[in-house]
């Protein structure tokens, strides 16, 4: 299983950005972002298969934007007009089978970071 290292969490003013890195990608085909706020399941936020197909939940659509730099083994998460709603523990997670579209639902992947903080405060 692929060793991720998720980073870049931290704090952040409503309205503003943040970028999510997780390395340790090196043999997913699929990869995804989910988040788990305290009280709350764990919720997939986007995935990506191949570099080229994405996949949103509804709630993060056109704020976040998910990729994938296969030279760099990385896969980022970047978070723009961020909402307190946005606060949680973020999670990278991957996979070895090529999924289309990808999912976003937490059984499709085998591998999984640590996870990362990130707070908006209104």
């Amino acid at each position: 299983q692929a060793q991720l290292v998720e980073s870049g969490g931290g704090s952040a003013q409503a309205g503003g950005s943040l970028r999510l890195s997780c390395a340790g990608a090196e043999y997913a085909n699929t990869m995804a972002w989910f988040r788990q706020a305290p009280g709350k399941e764990r919720e997939g936020v986007a995935a990506i298969t191949g570099g080229a197909k994405m996949a949103y939940a509804e709630l993060v659509k056109g704020r976040f934007i998910i990729s994938l730099d296969n030279a760099r083994n990385t896969l980022y998460l970047q978070m723009n007009s961020l909402k307190p709603e946005d606060t949680a523990m973020y999670y990278c997670a991957a996979t070895v089978t090529f999924w289309l579209p990808p999912p976003l639902s937490s059984d499709s992947y085998h591998s999984w970071g640590q996870g990362t903080q990130v707070t908006v405060s209104s």
